[in-house]
């Protein structure tokens, strides 16, 4: 038996599988999300550790030995740690946008070109590197604390284990690695202002970290390294070949495309280059807000829950509206922390229900944003495997074949970044030789959509001008 954890934004999540993959039981607990100014948002890892100990708690229930478990979870957030491995303050989390500064600050001491030398990247608000910077500059006394500084599922596996360790796919997104090459970047710790030795030893997302604390009452159960919860969601759809390419609808929308070599993205701006979690490498694409775009609009304006009957009526590429996605700022492809949400496009006769289908369509055009990039650089993609919340929805499911004007699958058994986090943790207690091999046995998906070309060509020429709104609207959007 094996777990599978999944440390989202919102609430974690854990499942029980057996050495087939087979779901035996889940769980949940959710947790709230500080936002003490406008663009930051930030979280208390105890909140964390507390979701943990009761979905564990349900799980072991359910089994009467469990052989291994693996953490996927949210990526670049900083959790700082003193020298008795306490918490210093709330974890600044990937989707803060406060760092404008300190990014700014390292595009001219380190440079952009230097940057991507050592890194593979750009630099971007929300990773980690500037985050430890902010906090030298702002809150001195936290940071003359820091003895340790680690992901959050890194967190929780030193919480498990009392083991400090990172690994690669979610190391690659903290500005302080050297993603090509697979190890920590002298170059970026110096200028960021981060001891090396504040750093984890880098392991691959398999490898063992070592045996659950008694206090958790798992027995000898192993605990793997895990993976950031991108490569983790890939893993769980059996995107682990070069070109197959993984869309997930969750808070975040990103663009995951695995390839058998590593390769800068053109100059690093619009996708990240980032480490798998089999060994080999990926092109990332991150917008701030999908399917938590859709709630907002939804639960939190129209002060609804009736998911499908918001769009009723209204007619895909025909309501007149626009939306720009843009509620946290926006990474892919614009790197731009004062970018903001907006619809245009309205008269008298617009309905909420057209909103409300304009809310699915911008999402879904800022995610082309990053797949044409991608067919900039040579990929070519025969179909995209959807994941998360949002590919539940057969009317988005549609909306993506047409606008992204590819086949779309969806896989048989979706639990998220915590279905690729058991099958790294079957690798690890050598279920399976190998990730690759986990995969092949387990994985297995459907094909649900494919492109009517009467609806793609309409949806080329709405996407052409979606493209024209943001650098229009760029010069008055701001986080005032």
């Amino acid at each position: 038996m094996y777990i599978g954890l999944d440390l989202g934004t919102s609430s974690l999540k854990g499942i029980l599988t057996d050495r087939q993959g087979n779901l035996i039981a889940s769980a949940s607990r959710e947790y709230p999300v500080e936002y003490p100014h406008p663009g930051w948002s930030q979280q208390d890892p105890a909140h964390w550790v507390r979701a943990m100990e009761e979905v564990l708690g349900e799980l072991r229930s359910k089994a009467d030995k469990i052989d291994a478990l693996s953490v996927a979870g949210q990526m670049h957030g900083l959790v700082a740690l003193d020298g008795e491995g306490r918490v210093i303050r709330p974890c600044i989390l990937w989707n803060d946008g406060r760092t404008a500064p300190q990014v700014a600050e390292l595009n001219e001491t380190v440079t952009k070109e230097g940057i991507a030398k050592y890194t593979g990247n750009a630099a971007f608000a929300g990773f980690t590197a500037p985050k430890v910077m902010w906090l030298r500059e702002n809150e001195p006394e936290s940071y003359a604390r820091i003895r340790k500084i680690m992901l959050p599922k890194d967190y929780l596996v030193y919480v498990l284990t009392g083991r400090y360790s990172a690994e690669y796919s979610d190391g690659a997104g903290t500005l302080l690695m050297d993603v090509e090459h697979r190890c920590w970047s002298e170059e970026m710790c110096r200028a960021a202002g981060v001891d090396m030795s504040w750093l984890p030893e880098l392991r691959e997302s398999w490898e063992t970290v070592g045996t659950a604390l008694p206090q958790w009452g798992l027995g000898s159960c192993l605990v793997a390294a895990g993976a950031g919860d991108n490569a983790g969601a890939a893993v769980g759809t059996g995107a682990v070949n070069g070109g197959d390419c993984t869309v997930s609808l969750g808070t975040s929308g990103t663009v995951f495309i695995s390839t058998d070599k590593f390769a800068q993205a053109g100059d690093g701006s619009a996708l990240h280059s980032f480490c798998h979690a089999e060994g080999r490498w990926h092109y990332l694409g991150c917008i701030l807000s999908a399917a938590s775009a859709n709630k907002w609009w939804l639960e939190d304006i129209l002060g609804t829950k009736d998911y499908d009957g918001a769009v009723k009526g209204a007619e895909p590429g025909r309501t007149g509206v626009f939306f720009l996605p843009y509620l946290m700022g926006e990474r892919s492809p614009h790197n731009d922390t004062s970018a903001r949400g907006a619809f245009i496009g309205m008269t008298p006769a617009t309905t909420r229900q057209e909103m409300s289908l304009a809310v699915l369509e911008g999402v879904t055009f800022a995610l082309r944003d990053c797949l044409e990039v991608a067919r900039g650089l040579g990929v070519r993609l025969d179909s995209v495997t959807l994941c998360g919340g949002g590919a539940r929805s057969r009317l988005w499911r549609r909306l993506c074949a047409d606008i992204f004007r590819t086949r779309v699958r969806v896989p048989l058994v979706e639990q998220g970044p915590g279905y690729g986090a058991a099958i790294l943790a079957m690798v690890t207690a050598g279920e399976y030789p190998t990730v690759e091999a986990a995969c092949a046995a387990i994985c297995r998906s459907e094909l649900v959509a494919e492109p009517d070309e009467a609806m793609a060509a309409r949806y080329d020429a709405l996407y052409a001008r979606f493209r024209q709104l943001y650098p229009a609207l760029k010069g008055i959007m701001s986080v005032d």
